[in-house]
């Protein structure tokens, strides 16, 4: 099926067809391009996991690259520091602690050594990475944080305050984490299906979720009340995206003709999408990655090859298509290098960082600004979220709202972030969230938890099974001693 994201944008807020001609406009960045890096820049003999769950699997800051691996007996992944490129050798050290595969990781935004894993386990684990990288398998976590009765699908981290992590488990819950104190503070409980995917405002005051119920909803998190609510009952919406601070929402899904579609949301009102889009017939998840810098727009296929690029405008049509990444090679998943770990005397405004599973290879890809000169080009690099946090865990959850600490790219990267993570102490055998213990019904976590209750159960069963035979025994001594005294000679 042709694309159509040049030809039509369908609907409106007030639901009429509005039909627009591809616009040329004067933007610097109409001939933004993708550049593939060389071979020996790659990441080779991965092997990346076969898992069909719809995540990245991949993580990526300044420093390392971490990727979700096919491993026997558990989950795991492997944590690369990001200049060590090449060939990565089969007994390379793993992250292996968790007894199930792992389906989502993320690096602390403000800690760049600290990176948070889920996994089917039902467990969330906070990992400390050494200075120069794993040296020998880690399995023991710094925090584990078990709250979720099913296993745990999505981790994200608070975008402006230090130590604040979200989690969405298959219990439809999304459990809000203090790792101050290594507790759930929160439990958002408005989802009555699966959750598919969290996105952020810029200063984390609001919360967008998607949801296998056909619901896009907008949460504040703190009190878990839903704001606004979409029902998509013609379309599946599988992914969102906030648009900076535009108040605009960003999502990608497929029609009910089934072609990948995405829509354009204004946060205060989901009544009716701004506009919805067509952009073909493949079958494959639509991811969409969103740079408030540059006002782009990139939308990535799973399991093709393409990387469309698009600017967001204030005004109508709000979406104008500038070009499109091709690859032969399809994706799994990407990772995003954060936009203090780019190459600004390069003119790159955007890294990717591929998944290409048939080959085990993760290949880096740099979005460029083609520009002769080689100074600094501050009208493409404006002063962008840093590594310092904006709030603390106490601050946030009492209400107080704050923008990122923004940076400036001029000097390139330099490590500034002075914050270590300290793991609590904790001695609490349950987990009360809103009145609910949600450690009641967990699953046991280990091979060992589950040994030890089943050696529990049945001295449990062996016990009531000897309380059961002491009182049969009663039961026929007092049988006896009736009969006796119904035969004896006073009863004659």
């Amino acid at each position: 099926m042709r694309d159509l994201h040049k030809s039509s944008v369908l609907g409106s807020k007030h639901g009429s067809l509005m039909s627009w001609r591809p616009q040329y406009r004067s933007s610097k960045f109409r001939n933004v391009y993708g550049k593939v890096a060389s071979r020996e820049h790659c990441f080779d003999g991965i092997p990346i996991t076969k898992n069909v769950h719809d995540n990245h699997f991949c993580a990526v800051n300044a420093r390392f690259l971490a990727i979700v691996t096919e491993s026997a007996g558990g989950g795991s992944f492997l944590v690369i520091p990001i200049e060590q490129t090449g060939r990565i050798e089969p007994n390379y050290p793993k992250v292996c602690g968790h007894q199930g595969n792992v389906l989502d990781i993320k690096w602390n935004p403000f800690i760049e050594n600290i990176i948070a894993s889920c996994s089917e386990d039902t467990s969330v684990r906070i990992w400390e990475i050494p200075e120069g990288g794993l040296k020998r398998n880690m399995t023991e976590a710094v925090l584990e944080l078990y709250g979720h009765s099913r296993r745990v699908g999505l981790v994200e981290w608070h975008p402006t305050t230090n130590n604040i992590l979200f989690s969405a488990g298959y219990d439809y819950k999304v459990l809000i984490w203090n790792l101050d104190i290594g507790e759930p503070v929160k439990m958002i409980d408005c989802h009555t299906d699966v959750i598919l995917c969290m996105s952020f405002n810029t200063d984390g005051s609001l919360l967008a979720t998607t949801c296998k119920d056909k619901k896009l909803r907008v949460v504040e998190p703190r009190s878990g009340r839903v704001l606004q609510e979409a029902s998509c009952k013609n379309h599946r919406v599988n992914r969102v995206v906030f648009l900076g601070s535009t108040k605009r929402l960003l999502t990608t899904g497929v029609s009910r003709w089934n072609t990948r579609q995405i829509a354009l949301w204004d946060q205060e009102d989901l009544s009716m999408p701004l506009i919805e889009e067509e952009i073909d017939g493949l079958s494959g998840l639509l991811f969409p990655f969103y740079d408030a810098d540059t006002h782009m727009l990139y939308l990535a296929g799973k399991g093709d090859g393409n990387i469309r690029y698009y600017e967001i405008g204030s005004e109508k049509p709000y979406l104008s298509y500038l070009m499109e990444f091709r690859s032969p090679a399809p994706q799994k998943g990407l990772g995003v290098m954060p936009k203090y770990g780019l190459d600004v005397s390069a003119c790159e405004v955007f890294r990717f960082y591929k998944l290409i599973t048939l080959k085990g290879l993760i290949e880096p890809i740099s979005m460029i600004v083609p520009r002769r000169s080689e100074t600094y080009q501050e009208d493409i690099y404006p002063m962008t979220p840093g590594t310092e946090p904006a709030l603390t865990p106490d601050e946030w959850l009492s209400g107080v709202n704050r923008d990122p600490i923004l940076m400036s790219l001029k000097e390139g990267y330099k490590k500034t972030s002075k914050i270590v993570f300290k793991a609590p102490v904790r001695e609490k055998k349950s987990v009360v969230v809103n009145g609910i213990d949600l450690l009641e019904n967990v699953p046991p976590r280990t091979e060992n938890e589950l040994l030890r209750m089943f050696f529990r159960q049945q001295d449990e069963i062996r016990r009531l099974k000897d309380e059961l035979a002491q009182k049969d025994i009663r039961l026929r001594q007092l049988q006896l001693e009736l009969k006796n005294l119904r035969n004896s000679p006073k009863n004659n």
